[in-house]
């Protein structure tokens, strides 16, 4: 194997491991910072070993073992006096290096480790945005700038929250563990914020070749099904998982062969897939029967069933679709969600209805970077029979976008417009 492929193997190695091993090593060293650093320094020494060795039958088993004894060497070449270094240091010592018992340990079921450090990334020790960027970046590996478009929040403005959460928590002395009763029940609003943002980043990566990330999505389902297990009477843990599982059922029918978008309403529906939709569906009636009907998962989720139950694309039922905008606005207020309930409106009541909705997005200002914004506007104008001013609009959208297929799409569709 030539050294390029070599590395970009151990690149997506690493990728996948990052998120098991940054939480394996925080439980460890009780420092996301520190945990961060050495989750770093075994990714070196893999990149300058592994071309040699080849990858390793376990390689997060290799790369936690390598970073364990980073850290080791590091309590060592520091002499930490204190008595929580002191154990740290001899519980990484007395620890088997073992692949297989490494391996266990990173398998937890219900102290899932993954899920206590969104737990610890999510306490209210930190602000609200701090706690869902070092989250998306500690668990769903995403890079400043892919935070900062979910957030629609400058790059730098992310980095210095993420750089500032990990020093607070690093003075903060908190367990690394999924926290129980109470102090679980104030963090969880926090903590179903987050991983939806993984699952959204997932199902629409806003930046890259791939238009859709299914690695990122199945970290979130999952997290999503643990949280369910360990919260079994919380109707709004139902309502994410419904969410997450009915968008999920899209993914064969979204790409093309060829890499390219394929909007909604063009989706092949036979190819969606059916058994996710019904445990999406079994998991809004939960949310339901525990009386979150009008929570903004459940919501959400209500909204993704319309579009699931509907054979086909012109037996959705927009008019229900834009009542529940109106009631979602209500309870989860934010510009995007405005927008959607722009888009409904103009699928229920024609276009002109949509664009009436648009002046006040635009004149308060936070989506003018938003390429949805531009490519919503587009749509209604193009349905509206306007293609010069159709044609600008797709264009703007398309320049704004960072995903590849998503720009192309775009870009087609001003082409689309004419001339």
């Amino acid at each position: 194997m030539a050294a390029t492929d070599t590395h970009q193997a151990i690149e997506t190695v690493f990728r996948i491991e990052q998120a098991r091993l940054i939480a394996g090593l925080t439980r460890l060293v009780r420092d996301v910072g520190l945990a961060e650093e050495l989750a770093q320094d075994a990714l070196v020494a893999a990149l300058a070993a592994w071309p040699k060795i080849g990858v390793p039958e376990r390689p997060g088993a290799w790369l936690m073992a390598t970073a364990k004894r980073r850290a080791i060497d590091q309590f060592r070449r520091e002499r930490m006096r204190a008595e929580k270094h002191a154990e740290i240091s001899r519980d990484l010592v007395a620890e088997t290096e073992g692949p297989a018992a490494i391996e266990a340990a990173l398998d937890d079921e219900v102290g899932d480790e993954l899920l206590g450090l969104i737990f610890v990334a999510c306490h209210p020790v930190l602000s609200r945005e701090a706690r869902a960027a070092l989250t998306l970046r500690l668990i769903g590996g995403l890079t400043t700038g892919e935070i900062g478009r979910a957030f629609l929040t400058p790059e730098p403005t992310i980095a210095q929250r993420i750089v500032r959460a990990k020093k607070t928590l690093g003075k903060s002395g908190l367990a690394y563990e999924v926290p129980r009763g109470e102090a679980r029940q104030e963090r969880l609003g926090s903590v179903l914020e987050v991983i939806y943002l993984i699952f959204n980043e997932g199902y629409a990566a806003t930046a890259g070749e791939d238009l859709i990330r299914p690695a990122l999505c199945a970290e979130a389902r999952r997290l999503g099904a643990i949280l369910a297990g360990l919260a079994p009477e919380e109707p709004e843990v139902f309502g994410l998982v419904a969410l997450m599982d009915i968008q999920a059922s899209r993914f064969a029918a979204r790409v093309a062969a060829d890499g390219s978008l394929v909007p909604l309403t063009l989706q092949n529906r036979a190819s969606w897939d059916r058994l996710l939709i019904r445990r999406g569906l079994a998991a809004l009636d939960r949310a339901e029967a525990l009386g979150g009907v009008g929570g903004p998962y459940a919501l959400q989720a209500a909204l993704a069933a319309c579009h699931a139950r509907a054979p086909r694309a012109e037996d959705t039922d927009w008019r229900r679709i834009a009542g529940l905008y109106e009631t979602l606005r209500k309870v989860m207020p934010s510009p995007v969600v405005d927008l959607n309930r722009a888009i409904a409106h103009s699928m229920a009541f024609g276009p002109e209805a949509g664009l009436t909705l648009l002046p006040a997005l635009e004149a308060e200002g936070t989506l003018r970077d938003y390429a949805p914004l531009w490519a919503a506007k587009g749509d209604f104008l193009f349905r509206a029979g306007r293609m010069p001013e159709a044609k600008a609009a797709f264009e703007q959208a398309g320049n704004l976008s960072r995903n590849a297929p998503e720009k192309a799409f775009l870009l087609g569709r001003a082409d689309s417009c004419g001339d």
